[in-house]
């Protein structure tokens, strides 16, 4: 059966870097693309057919300028137009055509995190019964830095499973922020230094154990590189994304409904690369 990759767009500016990520990303995989936009269920039942082909249109439109700004490839393809409620639909989609991947544009409600609760964006990434790439970053190339947050919990693994199978090509980051008790008491002690020097070395090696035994379950191993940073998650992810400008970051989806991952909401708020949402299965 071939892969399916689900592309959603609004028509906005905002989902041009997206739409050549996803014809980027079809081409690779050898996957198809269907493109779908939703329409306003209340709208005049009149003015549809002419909005519907409109969209056509300007979603033809758009692929053409796209292949010829960054010489993409065609992949088999698709163009719908839906009329609904734009979550539902999309993750209605992505059932029916059991898609692979869906890819969506960068929500325009960035550097402000109150207001991406409740947004198209923030329910898909919540309901989508498969990984989903939200990309701001015109995609000059495949992405060759990818960065995943790991910890010893069952949705990094499957994150990191994902990132290996989809990305064999790419240079990957294991990035694991560690912190112990007694730090801000005893930091300054020789006694205390040398005992966290042992911990952090046992947990390299704990880790590194988790990642070999993964790999050996897989077939070809990209360049892997782990690294441990002292601090909370959200302050070593920023620096780092600061520091080595990866393109992609790779995180597991297991917030509940209503307590968003306070990784994903930086990253969403202030994106200094693209990300990916993994399911924790």
């Amino acid at each position: 059966m071939s892969r399916t990759l689900l592309f959603a767009t609004d028509l906005s500016q905002e989902n041009r870097a997206a739409f050549a990520r996803a014809l980027r990303l079809a081409h690779q995989q050898g996957a198809q693309l269907d493109t779908l936009h939703v329409l306003d269920p209340y709208l005049p039942h009149r003015m549809l057919h002419d909005l519907e082909l409109a969209v056509n249109d300007d979603i033809s439109a758009t692929l053409t300028d796209l292949r010829e700004d960054y010489a993409l490839e065609l992949p088999s393809l698709m163009i719908q137009t839906v009329v609904g409620e734009p979550h539902v639909e999309i993750v209605r989609e992505a059932h029916e055509r059991q898609a692979s991947l869906i890819v969506l544009g960068m929500h325009r409600k960035r550097g402000q995190k109150d207001l991406l609760y409740g947004t198209t964006m923030m329910r898909i990434l919540r309901s989508a019964p498969c990984p989903v790439v939200v990309a701001s970053y015109l995609p000059t190339q495949p992405w060759q830095h990818i960065v995943v947050p790991i910890d010893f919990s069952l949705t990094a693994r499957q994150t990191l499973k994902e990132a290996l199978i989809r990305f064999p090509e790419a240079k990957l980051t294991l990035l694991h922020a560690w912190s112990l008790p007694g730090e801000l008491e005893l930091g300054n002690q020789a006694f205390y230094a040398q005992w966290r020097d042992h911990e952090v070395a046992r947990l390299r090696e704990t880790l590194d154990n988790e990642v070999e035994s993964l790999l050996r379950e897989l077939d070809g191993v990209p360049d892997i590189e782990l690294v441990l940073e002292p601090g909370q998650p959200c302050d070593v992810l920023h620096d780092y994304i600061k520091r080595h400008s990866p393109e992609l970051v790779m995180l597991g989806s297991r917030s509940r409904p209503h307590q968003p991952n306070p990784l994903t909401e930086m990253l969403l708020s202030e994106p200094h690369c693209d990300l990916m949402i993994c399911r924790p299965w």
